[in-house]
């Protein structure tokens, strides 16, 4: 069965440095949360609000150990206004026996506001 994992974070600046190390943590966090290893993911799907152009967050998918061949692809999330500000979300194909509900879905530093009902 193939499930979704939704996870989200912010970074305080559209800094290159940033964006990397914050998606890393975010990516890292939904895996562990999920007892997933890269071999179980079919694809990931990241998206950035248009002030984010610093980096292409992907780079810090691909950077990890053992995820080189985890296919990635970045994307530009709509431009509300009113919408959170320089927030990266993620959507991550796994391949699983969890239960839909059962699924860990992980927001990080102020994303936490777009899915209260889903942090822990």
């Amino acid at each position: 069965m193939i499930r979704g994992v939704r996870g989200a974070t912010t970074v305080t600046a559209d800094s290159n440095e940033e964006v990397l190390l914050e998606t890393s943590r975010l990516v890292q966090e939904m895996a562990k949360a999920n007892d997933v290893q890269p071999e179980d993911i079919a694809s990931v799907i990241i998206s950035t609000t248009t002030d984010i152009t610093s980096a292409f967050p992907a780079r810090a998918v691909r950077s990890l150990e053992g995820w080189t061949y985890v296919p990635v692809m970045c994307t530009h999330e709509m431009d509300v206004p009113n919408a959170l500000e320089k927030c990266v979300r993620l959507l991550m194909h796994i391949n699983t026996e969890k239960k839909q509900q059962d699924i860990e879905h992980i927001y990080l530093n102020h994303a936490v506001a777009l899915r209260p009902d889903l942090v822990k």
